[in-house]
């Protein structure tokens, strides 16, 4: 995740004079933390954060926050759990839960919508985004206690009450009103005691009214009397309509009949609530436009990665996404002379951003192999390409491996990724290379750095090119995958059934779509 200036947004304006709200940030990765700590302390909020959700829900209950920034997946508890136990929490208080998450599929929107999440926002995060999110949420905040300190009033003082109290008598005149009533209708009392009680109200729930009072007095079926509160409309002196809740009880006083209604003015209330449709709508609508602009990005990859070279007979490969977009890629290709030259990349983090961060190692790839350039060429035009392309922090993991079959020779480079295999006919680990270099685009390539190692080959021998999510694959206890699983895997398995022994095997351990990074895996040769 990068930070507000690396992503070259203005820093944030000073504090809010009032009292500040306090944020708990729930994420498993540090830098994540630190990050959104940062930013949101120069908004001005205070913050406190937790490492996974069984430790939001203890800094929920402890620290009593008034907005939390949730990620989905984390270990010992995920975001949708946690969330649930905090709505659970809140009781009949709201405090918004907004989602932080890399996984971008409509599902994951809907199980966060369901856990009680009242907002989505996808990793990397978009800070301009979020802090209009914030801003937007900050007022539906103060607006909401507003309301609930009005509703908290009116109880703490109903002796003193603040709803408007108007008695009526059989014929529909007013007869007494409260302090409250005048300034909800902006009415002295003395021009409504003696008027019909129709004066307050717009046209069309004045004749409604009339109506429906004959009827209740001839001894038909009440339709406000003792019905509890029902939303009406009300109208002020000035001639404007507004939202009323109003119920009204029946007393008999000494052979009269007498109607006492209880009115309060909703307006406020009412904003809110269109305030809460207004921001769903607005998540919606941001929602299907990110999905729009996905399935775009979707399709231009998908015509990146799939080349006919990779169902060359000499590999067998396999990529799992962590989210919609992959960011490890597998590229392969012959040379004019026939050599098979394959990629494996692993860029940044994973999803969309890490996606796009592998296009141009895959236009540089194919284009440099396909005119014959030798391997250490190519390294370095990948890493000077990347270098003057990509932003600050952003660079990718590569192993480069080409196969001279007729001579049984190979060629590798790796720069940031795992031990390539080597293995025996009978799947045994011959040897291993570790890499020896630095990541594409971090810094400019000298002579050692583009270095190439020359590998003698058996006729049966065979290479395995991972990334790093697949070792670190871990299950429900946080335990690993890791390389001496894998290993084992590859020895029990014949050579044309290896890829899918291990397929099985990482999911087998980790759980079907329960993958926290992008898993790639590359054979070649056998």
């Amino acid at each position: 995740m990068a930070s507000p200036t690396e992503q070259g947004q203005p820093v944030p304006a000073a504090q809010d004079p009032e009292v500040p709200l306090k944020v708990l940030v729930v994420d498993d990765t540090a830098t994540n933390r630190q990050i959104l700590q940062v930013f949101l302390r120069k908004l001005g909020f205070q913050v406190d954060v937790a490492v996974d959700g069984a430790q939001a829900v203890e800094r929920f209950s402890d620290g009593n926050p008034d907005l939390v920034l949730m990620d989905v997946m984390m270990p010992v508890m995920d975001g949708y759990e946690a969330t649930r136990r905090i709505k659970a929490l809140c009781g009949d208080g709201w405090v918004p839960v907004v989602f932080l998450s890399a996984l971008d599929k409509e599902e994951s929107l809907v199980m966060g919508l369901d856990a009680g999440g009242d907002d989505y926002l996808h990793k990397p995060v978009n800070f301009v985004v979020l802090d209009a999110k914030l801003r937007s949420l900050k007022r539906a905040i103060r607006l909401q206690r507003a309301l609930d300190e009005n509703r908290r009033r009116t109880q703490a003082i109903s002796d003193n009450v603040i709803d408007g109290i108007i008695t009526i008598d059989e014929r529909g005149i007013i007869q007494t009103v409260n302090a409250a009533t005048t300034r909800i209708f902006g009415h002295a009392a003395e021009e409504m005691i003696g008027h019909d009680v129709g004066m307050l109200m717009p046209g069309a729930y004045r004749s409604a009214h009339s109506g429906q009072m004959a009827r209740y007095l001839a001894g038909g079926t009440a339709h406000l009397v003792g019905k509890g509160a029902r939303a009406v409309e009300g109208l002020r002196k000035n001639g404007t309509a507004f939202p009323l809740d109003v119920g009204i009880t029946e007393l008999r006083f000494e052979g009269r009949r007498l109607f006492v209604g209880i009115v309060r003015d909703v307006t406020e209330a009412r904003a809110a609530e269109r305030l809460l449709h207004e921001n769903a709508t607005r998540l919606q609508q941001y929602h299907d436009t990110q999905e729009e602009e996905n399935a775009l990005a979707q399709r231009i990859m998908d015509r990146q990665m799939s080349r006919p070279s990779l169902s060359d007979p000499l590999i067998r490969h396999w990529i799992a996404p962590a989210a919609n977009f992959s960011g490890d890629v597998i590229a392969a290709a012959r040379t004019p002379e026939g050599h098979l030259c394959v990629l494996l990349a692993d860029a940044t983090g994973h999803g969309l951003a890490a996606a796009i961060s592998t296009l141009p190692v895959l236009t540089v790839f194919y284009g440099h192999v396909e005119q014959g350039y030798p391997l250490g060429y190519i390294v370095k035009e990948l890493n000077r390409y990347l270098c003057a392309t990509m932003p600050s922090g952003r660079f990718v993991a590569a192993s480069l491996l080409c196969v001279d079959e007729g001579a049984q020779r190979a060629r590798l480079w790796q720069g940031g990724m795992p031990d390539i295999l080597l293995l025996d006919a009978q799947g045994g680990t011959k040897t291993h290379f570790a890499a020896q270099h630095l990541p594409l685009g971090i810094v400019e390539f000298d002579e050692d750095m583009a270095a190439i190692t020359e590998i003698e080959l058996q006729p049966d021998d065979q290479f395995v090119l991972f990334s790093d999510g697949l070792i670190e694959a871990a299950d429900a206890a946080g335990e690993q995958f890791g390389l001496a699983r894998l290993q084992e895997v590859l020895a029990k398995a014949p050579a044309a059934q290896r890829l899918d022994a291990v397929r099985a095997s990482v999911y087998a351990h980790a759980g079907l779509g329960q993958l926290h990074d992008d898993v790639s895996l590359l054979l070649v040769g056998a």
